[in-house]
């Protein structure tokens, strides 16, 4: 299982320390910027990507982790998408979709969804199709959001969560060089059950060693 929940994310900003001019949401994600990896392009999702979405949040093994429901009808990847297009429309923090560069087809998304202001931290989720796991592309695409979130964000803590079940999602946090810190004890409703999660994090001092 390839997914951690990405819609329940943490993100926590602070001013820019060398020029104290507070970092502003819509200054961040007013037009969502589109990053590039080797191979992954974090763009936004469309509508034209509800068929893609709905090939994956229709797997149940991709879901089996997750707080949302497995998709059942195209209609409900045509929610979400439609929730998410409203939120780049309000400039309010949203996900990018994961597109392969090779075939254009949307795999995946990844990004920071719940914004608080107050601690210069952030919580980071994602889900990606399952003919993708195991190919390093989700450690790939998180690093990429790991490094936005400290240069673009000014953030200082990065964090992410897991089913303790969920070893291919904390596989991912592992090889981006998150830290493993403990269970938080029926922390999170997953299926309208509240479950133990795994937390990871990694600073932004600890990041600048590992990659640059």
């Amino acid at each position: 299982m390839f997914s951690n929940g990405l819609l329940h994310v943490m993100v926590n900003i602070k001013p820019d320390r060398k020029s104290e001019v507070p970092v502003k949401i819509e200054d961040i994600f007013g037009e969502l910027p589109v990053l590039e990896t080797e191979r992954m392009r974090l763009r936004k999702i469309v509508v034209e990507d509800a068929r893609d979405l709905f090939a994956y949040c229709s797997d149940e093994e991709v879901s089996r982790y997750t707080t949302w429901d497995t998709h059942q009808t195209i209609e409900h990847s045509l929610g979400f998408i439609r929730y998410i297009r409203q939120l780049y429309g309000t400039k309010q923090v949203a996900p990018w979709g994961i597109e392969d560069k090779r075939t254009n087809r949307l795999i995946g998304t990844v990004g920071f969804v719940y914004w608080h202001p107050s601690h210069s931290r952030a919580e980071l989720g994602y889900a990606l199709a399952r003919p993708y796991w195991n190919q390093g592309v989700g450690t790939e695409v998180v690093r990429r959001t790991i490094l936005f979130g400290f240069e673009q964000m000014k953030l200082v803590r990065l964090e992410a969560r897991c089913h303790p079940d969920n070893i291919a999602s904390f596989r991912v946090m592992e090889k981006a060089g998150m830290s493993y810190e403990g269970i938080l004890r029926k922390h999170t409703a997953v299926k309208r059950v509240n479950q133990d999660v795994k937390l990871y994090s990694i600073l932004k001092e600890e990041f600048d060693a590992q990659y640059k």
